[in-house]
């Protein structure tokens, strides 16, 4: 591919040729011709193309939003003969670093980090890199990719925020089911000796009495589950409001599992939930708002396939100006949860709901401040 450059020195080359005949002028015509055979040897320097094996690595893989990424890059002259120096390009969400490389003998490698931009939250698929190959005038150029994609999730901005107080500290003695992950400190039933039970569990006075080894099934106790919704509709929001509000729901679903409590995370737009800190930033790190999302009028019927009736649980919904009579129904959820919290994103001034910890913020910094001093009130 002919560059800027290239076509300059074509298109002086052709004019000097006519202008040397139109006037008869063998110095013209040499000064075309030498243009043309700078042009011919470019071309020729591009068939000795180099073969090089290229691995990229993005490190880290998953970062906070504003984060440095690098990128590592390991080439390998793999050819019969040395390499000419390249550039490798790299380009990402219409950013480009050129990296450039080293003439390599054969069989030697190189490797070096480059810095790439920070990015806003988001999932970015990074191309291959491009190794772009051209002549020392820089007349010619050509360009192949090597290597494979790389995946980069860019979380969104973490607060550092107290937890939803539940009610007190953890009861070691706590809520407990069958399915309770085992070897812990709370009583859930005795069941028959299994080879590998620890002796010092085994319940005397029932294996008297029932004639087989009986233990202690000890487990971990149930403890209440956060769960955090995020509103996806576009209507509650104008301006930037609502990466301020997938920031909230990260710094809250962070909080949760800060202090162990078991979290799902997921958003309006659809059923699918994510449970763990790792899956929620998952999550919210692709999230977009959408016009055609129901936001707060599709809260009872998500509720109801993901919260099992009975369970203990901790609710907090992330939003923006929301209409009040999508909140009516708050207000009878309440009741069937240990604590509900409602974040507006947008604007101070709401109405608290009874029953319903409401906090209203421009930015996610101002929500920090405001539920630190609410909760350590």
């Amino acid at each position: 591919m002919i560059t800027a450059t290239g076509l300059t020195v074509a298109a002086t080359g052709v004019i000097l040729l006519l202008a040397g005949v139109w006037i008869d002028s063998p110095e013209l015509v040499i000064l075309g011709f030498a243009c043309v055979m700078a042009l011919l040897v470019a071309a020729a320097w591009l068939l000795a193309r180099p073969r090089l094996t290229v691995l990229r690595e993005i490190n880290p893989g998953r970062v906070e939003e504003g984060a440095v990424v690098h990128g590592v890059l390991t080439v390998t002259n793999v050819g019969r003969r040395r390499s000419t120096p390249l550039l490798a390009v790299e380009t990402v969400a219409d950013h480009r670093v050129t990296v450039p490389l080293p003439s390599l003998a054969v069989g030697e490698n190189f490797e070096t980090v480059y810095s790439l931009p920070p990015f806003r939250r988001g999932r970015y698929v990074i191309p291959p890199v491009t190794l772009d190959h051209s002549d020392p005038l820089r007349l010619l150029h050509s360009g192949r990719t090597s290597g494979r994609e790389a995946l980069l999730s860019v979380y969104p901005r973490v607060h550092h925020i107290d937890p939803l107080p539940l009610g007190g500290p953890r009861d070691v003695e706590g809520p407990t089911s069958a399915s309770s992950p085992q070897d812990g400190v709370a009583f859930h039933s005795l069941r028959v000796y299994q080879p590998g039970d620890d002796w010092r569990r085994i319940h005397w006075k029932s294996t008297a009495r029932t004639g087989e080894l009986m233990v202690r099934h000890n487990v971990i106790p149930n403890e209440p589950r956060h769960v955090v919704i995020l509103d996806t509709s576009a209507k509650p929001y104008s301006g930037s409001s609502f990466e301020e509000a997938v920031r909230v729901a990260a710094s809250l679903c962070v909080a949760a599992e800060k202090v162990g409590h078991p979290l799902v995370c997921g958003t309006t737009a659809d059923l699918d939930v994510a449970e763990g800190e790792a899956a929620a930033l998952d999550l919210l790190s692709g999230v977009r708002c959408s016009t055609s999302d129901r936001g707060l009028l599709a809260l009872d019927a998500m509720l109801g396939a993901i919260v099992p009736a009975g369970e203990r649980v901790a609710l907090s919904i992330v939003t923006g100006q929301a209409d009040p009579g999508e909140l009516a129904s708050l207000a009878v959820l309440r009741s069937q949860f240990l604590a509900v919290s409602l974040v507006h994103i947008g604007q101070v001034d709401v109405e608290a709901l009874p029953g319903v910890v409401t906090i209203g913020a421009r930015t996610s910094t101002e929500f920090e401040a405001r539920w630190n001093q609410l909760v350590r009130s």
